[in-house]
Formats: C-alpha cells, structure tokens, sequence
C-alpha cells in the first residue's frame, strides 16, 4: 500500500470511521502501538478542525484523508472551503480563528486545544490554507527511525 484516500460527509459521526482507518493502516505500517492512541487522537482531532471550518464556512463539501505509509506513515486532510492563503504557522493561526468562531455552539475542544493535541502528537505538523481549501499535513517517521518512547530518535 502507497496511499488510500478517504472521503466522507461532513458530519462528526464519520471522523469514528477515519480514526479507525488511520489506525488499522498505521499497523499495517509497522508503527509502534505506542504510537497509535496518538495517532487516532490526532487524526479525530484533525478532522474535527476540518469539520469546523466547513461548517464556519457554510460548505457543505466532503472531507478527504489522505494515507500515504511510503516514508513513514502520513495522514492529510483536506477540505474545499474556501481561506486566506497562508502557510505553515500563519495557516494553523487561520484554522484557530476560523474553528474558533464555529466551536462556539459545539462541545469540541477550543480550536487551541485541538492544535495543541496535533502539534504534540504528530511529530511532523503542516497546514496551508487558500482559496482551494484547508490542508493540515500529519507524520510520523517509519518504526525502524523511532526510539524506545515511539519518538523521532
């Protein structure tokens, strides 16, 4: 396997389905199990940031997760709607504020809460967002380029 994409609705009760597959593919990988938990919570987190910014957006577009286990195992999500161009830092700050806005009637996490979840746990962190949409990049190195802790070496 190279890259499976998922896309779904964007409903909260299809992130259960995109936590799962991301697990299932993250061993079939060979990552750590200790690593796994980390990688469902980012994922679940992810896509729940995605659903905010469709929903704050009034977009009613899928959301696509994207699987990539040639280098390690990669998990991108992507949606349509539409943002301020920006990229790495300034496009996390763009999601926060957008998410922030929407999670205001929801019983998510604060969108700050939800970053602090992905930047901790997904050792590689990449977001861009524009006109075609939002792209929040997670990865984690290969098991063999791991430590003991399931960390980057």
């Amino acid at each position: 396997m190279a890259l499976v994409e998922l896309s779904f609705p964007a409903r909260p009760v299809h992130v259960r389905t995109a936590r799962q597959v991301a697990v299932s593919l993250a061993r079939r990988a060979e990552l750590a199990d200790e690593v796994l938990d980390e990688i469902r919570l980012a994922v679940a987190e992810a896509c729940g940031l995605a659903l905010a910014v469709l929903r704050q957006a009034r977009d009613d577009g899928p959301v696509a997760v994207v699987f990539d286990d040639s280098d390690g195992f990669t998990v991108e999500v992507r949606t349509g709607a539409v943002l301020p161009a920006a990229t790495g830092a300034a496009a996390l700050d763009v999601v926060a504020d957008v998410a922030k806005i929407a999670a205001e009637d929801d019983e998510q996490l604060p969108a700050g809460a939800a970053l602090a979840v992905l930047a901790e746990f997904a050792p590689v962190l990449d977001a861009a967002t524009s006109a075609q949409g939002l792209r929040l990049r997670l990865s984690w190195p290969a098991a063999a380029d791991l430590g003991p802790t399931g960390r980057t070496a």
